[in-house]
C-alpha cells in the first residue's frame, strides 16, 4: 500500500503543472456527498490538483460516460460504478486498466477485486460492497445456526402461531445464488478472470438441486409461506414476528430503527451440498476515464478515496460495507460491517459483462415456476431458460 502510494505521489510531483480533475458522482445521502467533497478538499491541499465535484443522476451516468469520455467531455474519475456495468464500458473503451498504476492490492477484499476484473484486467478500485446474509432476532436464536441441522431445528421451532422462524423472497435470483452455487450451479464459467459467455452452468444438475432446495424451503420444511417477497419479510422481522430474515444492509436502517436486538451470519451449508454457500456480491468502486489527459492525479485521488482511513470514514458517513480489510479490522465492533463483511469474502462477484442482461429475466422466471407448487421438473424449467438465454445472447 504505502509502496504504491510512494509511486504515485512521485508521479504527480513529477507533474509540470497542477492538474484540474473533474469527477462524477451519482451520491445524494449528504452524508455521502460531504465525504466525497472532503476528500476532495483534503486531495487539493496535499497535492495542489484542484477537483470539480459534479452530481450525476445514477440513472443516466453510464451512458452519458460512455458518450461523452471519447470527445474529450467526460471526467477524469466517477466515484462510484456499480461492477456489473464494467463490463459495459471496458467493451466501449472508456475506462483505463489499472494494473500498471496499483502495486499492492492486499488490503482490498479479493472477491471485491474479482468483481473490477473484466477479461483479466483491473478496471477499478473498490470503495464498497454488498451481500445478502442471515440476520438473526437474538432475543429468538441467541445463537447463529452454523450446520443445517442447527438451521432448521431454531427455524421450525419458531415457526407457528403467527410467528415464522425463516424467510426470504424465493423467486428472485439474486437472492438464491448462494444455494447455486453450493450445490455446483453457476451463471457464466470463471476462466481466471474472464467469463465465458458460451458455458453457462444454470442447467446443469447443481442448479436443479438448488431450485429443488428453494421449493423444499416453502413445501417440505413449511417455512416460507406462498406469496411472501421480500418487503413481506422484512415487515415480519421489525415486528418481531420473525427469528431469521435472509436479507442484505439495505434493510438494516429499518431493523435498527425498530430496537430489534439482532446478529448476522453466513448462511450453513444446505442439505447435499458439495460446495460452501457463496452468495452473489454487489461491488461499486471507482473508475478512471481512458481518455482522462491526468490519469496518474486520478488514481492517486482514487486510491485515496479507497484507503482504510477513508473507507471508515465512508462508513460513518453512510454505513457502506468497506472492502479495504484493515477498514474492516477498526469497525469489527460494528456488527453490521462484521457479519456482512463476512458474507462478501465467502461470496462471488455477480458478472460484470455486458450479457448478464440477458440472463436474469429466464432465470428468474425459472425460479419463480419452481416455488410455485411442490415437486416442479426443475431440470425442464432451467433447459428451458438457458436455451433461451443463449439465444438471447446471440
Amino acid at each position: 500500500m504505502k509502496k504504491a502510494l510512494t509511486i504515485l505521489s512521485l508521479a504527480l510531483l513529477g507533474s509540470a503543472h497542477a492538474a484540474t480533475l473533474t469527477l462524477w458522482t451519482h451520491y445524494e445521502p449528504a452524508g455521502e456527498v460531504g465525504w466525497v467533497k472532503a476528500q476532495a478538499a483534503a486531495f487539493e491541499k496535499k497535492t495542489g490538483h484542484k477537483v470539480n465535484v459534479v452530481s450525476v443522476p445514477f440513472g443516466q451516468i453510464t451512458e452519458k460516460f460512455i458518450q461523452s469520455a471519447p470527445k474529450g467531455q467526460g471526467p477524469d474519475l466517477i466515484v462510484t460504478q456499480p461492477h456489473d456495468r464494467l463490463g459495459q464500458m471496458a467493451a466501449a473503451g472508456v475506462i483505463e486498466p489499472l494494473d500498471k498504476y496499483v502495486t499492492s492490492r492486499s488490503d482490498y477484499d479479493k472477491t471485491a477485486l474479482n468483481a473490477l476484473t473484466y477479461k483479466g484486467k483491473l478496471f477499478g478500485l473498490p470503495l464498497f460492497a454488498e451481500a445478502v446474509a442471515l440476520v438473526y432476532n437474538k432475543n429468538l436464536v441467541p445463537k447463529a445456526p452454523t450446520t443445517w441441522a442447527e438451521f432448521l431445528k431454531v427455524a421450525q421451532a419458531n415457526t407457528g402461531n403467527g410467528k415464522f422462524g425463516f424467510m426470504s423472497q424465493l423467486e428472485e435470483p439474486y437472492r438464491s445464488y448462494g444455494f447455486v452455487h453450493a450445490y455446483g450451479g453457476y451463471v457464466f464459467k470463471n476462466n481466471n478472470g474472464t467469463l465465458n459467455i458460451k458455458d453457462v452452468g444454470l442447467d446443469n444438475a447443481g442448479t436443479a438441486k438448488a431450485l429443488a432446495f428453494l421449493n423444499d424451503l416453502r413445501y417440505k420444511y413449511n417455512l416460507v409461506p406462498e406469496g411472501v417477497d421480500a418487503g413481506a419479510a422484512k415487515s415480519a422481522f421489525v415486528d418481531g414476528r420473525l427469528a431469521m430474515l435472509y436479507t442484505g444492509p439495505w434493510d438494516m436502517g429499518d431493523i435498527k430503527k425498530a430496537g430489534i436486538n439482532y446478529g448476522i451470519a453466513v448462511f450453513p451449508t444446505p442439505p447435499g451440498a458439495t460446495g460452501k454457500w457463496s452468495p452473489f456480491v454487489g461491488v461499486q468502486g471507482i473508475v478512471i476515464n481512458a481518455y482522462s489527459k491526468n490519469k496518474a492525479a486520478a488514481v492517486a485521488l482514487a486510491r485515496q478515496m479507497t484507503s482504510a482511513d477513508a473507507q471508515v470514514a465512508f462508513n460513518k458517513a453512510g454505513g457502506r460495507i468497506p472492502v479495504s480489510l484493515a477498514a474492516r479490522t477498526r469497525l469489527k465492533a460494528d456488527p453490521v460491517v462484521a457479519g456482512f463483511g463476512k458474507a462478501i469474502s465467502v461470496g462471488t462477484p455477480m458478472p460484470n459483462v455486458p450479457e448478464m442482461s440477458a440472463v436474469w429475466g429466464p432465470w428468474g422466471a425459472a425460479t419463480a415456476q419452481a416455488v410455485q407448487k411442490p415437486n416442479q421438473p426443475y431440470a425442464d424449467l432451467l433447459k428451458k431458460a438457458v436455451a433461451e438465454i443463449q439465444s438471447n445472447i446471440k
